[in-house]
Formats: structure tokens, sequence, C-alpha cells
């Protein structure tokens, strides 16, 4: 029997805050389980968020300042977060990052915030920067968390989860693919901003506006959805094809046809997998007109878990590929990300 605590960081691409998740994983045979010990969301003061979301036009010097700030900023959140909760007994943490870049077809991703600062500040052992092996390896560098979905929630055909981009991962023919579906919250969010919110709580916009068929179909055309997976998408993918279609339309209505366009893509994988049973987490799951519209596309059992899970899932499963790492276990799954072979992927201070 392992027994292993770790803590897992994440951050997404909406730009809603920086996840924080311990968890206690214990390996019995083959055998995993897991249990949330405390979880938090700390939202990005707008100093942060708006480095965070101009990274992408920094200089090169002006980025690699911003990743080593990035790191330190990272690591002493961690440090406030323990001694805030009194925390002992933490063998790792492990850190996604942010993402500023990701062009696996180029070769390279880039997810911003040095490990070796999170170390410096907190003297626990860490392990960050999971996606550059994978997409090395010809892969997409992405989705990482199907592992997870694999070995800790397999009770489900499929886990979905509805972030800056919704992602899922479903077992075919004994192998676990998982692909991007379309963008989520990052295009939401943005459009959200325009009334002067963060984002549309519960949907409440979107069911006030019209679907503008023309636009819809205009998105549901983009070429991303006819390719074949294994697929990601990046903000480059939204800045190149997404926002310039968006144009002139009233923005209520545009709420409404990205919500509709949305709820299209995800029933389209669900139906045409056959799936019966699917897990759904991540910020989007709050977006009740969002689920309804998929509820009515799709016979799938949509299953909502319980809060802890929604939120933390994904650096719940980032700290337990650190685990994994750890002990030089597969955590890349190759039918999930395209890249040569399954392998164990991060790096160890």
């Amino acid at each position: 029997m392992m027994i292993s605590q770790a803590i897992g960081l994440m951050s997404g691409t909406s730009l809603d805050g920086l996840d924080i998740c311990l968890a206690r994983f214990e390996k019995k045979g083959q055998n995993w389980s897991f249990e949330i010990l405390k979880g938090e969301t700390i939202p990005y003061p707008v100093s942060w968020e708006e480095k965070l979301r101009n990274a992408i036009h920094l200089s090169a010097e002006e980025l690699l300042e911003l990743h080593s700030e990035y790191g330190f900023y990272l690591g002493q959140q961690v440090q406030d977060f323990i001694q805030r909760n009194e925390l002992q007994h933490i063998d790792l943490i492990s850190s996604h990052g942010h993402t500023v870049f990701h062009q696996p077809q180029k070769r390279f991703t880039l997810q911003i915030g040095d490990g070796r600062a999170i170390k410096l500040m907190t003297g626990i052992p860490v392990v960050y920067d999971f996606r550059t092996q994978d997409v090395l390896m010809g892969g997409n560098g992405a989705p990482l968390v199907p592992i997870g979905d694999e070995l800790l929630f397999s009770q489900y055909d499929a886990c979905l989860n509805l972030g800056g981009f919704s992602n899922i991962s479903l077992k075919v023919a004994d192998q676990r693919i998982a692909f991007d579906i379309a963008p989520v919250n990052i295009v939401l969010n943005r459009l959200a901003q325009q009334f002067d919110k963060n984002f549309d709580e519960n949907g409440e916009l979107a069911r006030t506006g019209k679907v503008n068929q023309e636009l819809l179909s205009k998105l549901n055309s983009l070429e991303f959805y006819q390719q074949s997976h294994p697929k990601s998408l990046g903000i480059e993918w939204c800045n190149a094809y997404v926002y310039p279609l968006l144009g002139t339309i009233e923005r209520t209505d545009l709420l409404t046809t990205c919500t509709e366009h949305i709820s299209q893509q995800i029933s389209k994988v669900i139906n045409e997998n056959n799936l019966k049973s699917v897990l759904f987490t991540g910020g989007g799951t709050y977006n009740s007109f969002l689920i309804e519209k998929i509820r009515q596309k799709t016979h799938a059992e949509i299953i909502i878990p319980e809060k802890e899970i929604i939120e933390y899932k994904e650096a719940l499963i980032f700290a337990f590929m650190g685990v994994l790492r750890q002990n030089n276990e597969v955590n890349v799954l190759a039918s999930a990300t395209g890249s040569s072979k399954d392998h164990s992927s991060g790096i160890m201070i």
C-alpha cells in the first residue's frame, strides 16, 4: 500500500483564479483512491489577471521575467494556503502553471510559473512542466487529465470539463481517448465583460437573447470540428477563428448564440459516442442555461457532482499526476494526446 499527500495547482485559461487542492492518494494493489482534504480558489488581483492575460504579447525578455515572478507568486500562495489551514505532512506540490502559448503542431507549448521558485518559497518537492515532453514526443500536450479519469473516475462513461475550453475523456475499445471539444468560458466570459460582469452567472444574460442563425452556422462550420481526435485548442485559435466572426451582432444575442453553439458541439460528441453517464466538472457547470441546453439535446445522464469535485477536479488530477511522476509511473496517455507512447512527464525538483 502507498499513501501520498500532494497539493495540486491549476490556473485555467479563463483566468477566474488559482485553484489549490490538497488531496490524499492511496494505492492498494493496482487500485487508486483519493480524498480531497482542502480546496480553495484564490481570485487573481486585477494586476495579476492583466499580466497573465497580456503575457502572449510580451517580448522574450519580459516573458522570462514573468515566468520567474509568477513562480514566486505561486509559491507564496501555496505557503499562505499551508499556514492558513495549518497543514502538515505534504509530500509534494504539483503545478500546472499558466498557459501562454500552445502550438503543438510547431512542437512547443509554454506554461509559465517556474517550479524552482515554488520550491524555494515552500521547501517542498515540486513537479511542474507536464506538457512539454508530450509535445516533443509528437503529442498535443493535452488533454492530460484522462490519466486521472482512468484511474480515479472510471465509474463514468465519460468525464467532461467545462473550463476555458471543454474537453472530454472516454473509453473506446479499451483505450481512453480524449480531446478538446469547443471554447467555453474563454469566450463566454469575454462576452460577459461587455456587460461589466466577470461571467454570465447561471447563463441569465444568454437566456434573454436570440440565436443568430448565420453566426451559429459559421461557428459550427469551423474546420476544427471536422477534425478527428486527438486535437486541442488554445487562445490563439480563438483569436484567429472565433473572435473575428463575432462582429457587430447585438451583445446579448452573441452570448445566446455562443452558448447554443457550445451546447450543440458538446451534445454532438455525447450522442455520437452513445454515452450513458457523463460526469460534468469545471466552472461552466454552474452555467445552468448551458447545462439545460445540453440536457435538451442528449439522452445521456448528466451528472453534476459535489462542489469540491466540480471546482477542484483538475487541480486534484494534477496533484495525482505529480504523485505518479514521483513514482515513475505513466501519467500521460498517448491515446489521449497523440504522442508516440505513454510516458511519465513533469520536471521534478
